[in-house]
């Protein structure tokens, strides 16, 4: 049995770090946190079949961490996913306008004009007061978020749909913007503006 555990212990626990690590949605991570309470069930058997009160403390714990894990990710989050997409389905065949979550922009393909995709979109920053997206960052280029470039895309150059965000810029202009410094987002979208280049600039580039 102690064998047995000691070679699922460790491979669930590096199939579930992979699982939450990959952040796809509520249910993958709930998931993610049920195979890791199987990795820290069986190594607690494998602490308690060779004397290792420590490692079966420590996993015990970690057990009453993973269920808190279920219960947020395959409970409630899975929940509010759910209410969300079905608003949506719901909006899509009632005659009111589409709906979409607004966590639901992070991920969201970006396209040019011609259609293409640039990216991807990573997060939409709102005025407070008016509610109004202001701009959305683009994320491009990189591989799993390394060596990725982010970009502000100003909100008269979007149009959202409900998979995908249609940019008013055609892949060259898109370029033109510049790269947003690591943890440094713009208050206004006009400060990242090209430099010599206005905002109709931009548009006449798009076309």
């Amino acid at each position: 049995m102690s064998d047995i555990a000691g070679w699922i212990a460790p491979v669930a626990t590096m199939i579930a770090a992979m699982m939450t690590a990959a952040n796809l949605g509520a249910r993958v991570t709930g998931w993610g946190f049920v195979v890791f309470t199987l990795g820290s069930v069986c190594w607690s058997i494998v602490g308690l079949s060779t004397g290792q009160t420590n490692l079966v403390a420590t996993n015990i714990f970690l057990t009453l961490v993973n269920f808190v894990g279920i219960w947020r990710w395959l409970g409630r989050q899975r929940a509010y996913e759910d209410g969300g997409q079905s608003a949506k389905s719901k909006s899509r065949r009632a005659a009111v306008p589409s709906l979409f979550t607004a966590t639901g922009i992070a991920g969201m393909t970006a396209r040019d004009v011609q259609g293409d995709d640039v990216g991807k979109a990573v997060e939409a920053l709102i005025e407070c007061e008016t509610g109004v997206v202001s701009y959305v960052v683009v994320a491009t280029g990189g591989l799993g978020g390394i060596a990725e470039e982010l970009r502000s895309v100003p909100r008269d150059q979007i149009t959202f749909g409900c998979d995908q965000l249609d940019l008013g810029l055609s892949r060259r202009a898109f370029d033109a913007l510049p790269p947003l410094p690591a943890g440094d987002w713009p208050a206004n979208v006009s400060d990242q503006r090209p430099q010599g280049k206005s905002a109709e600039n931009i548009r006449v580039a798009s076309t």
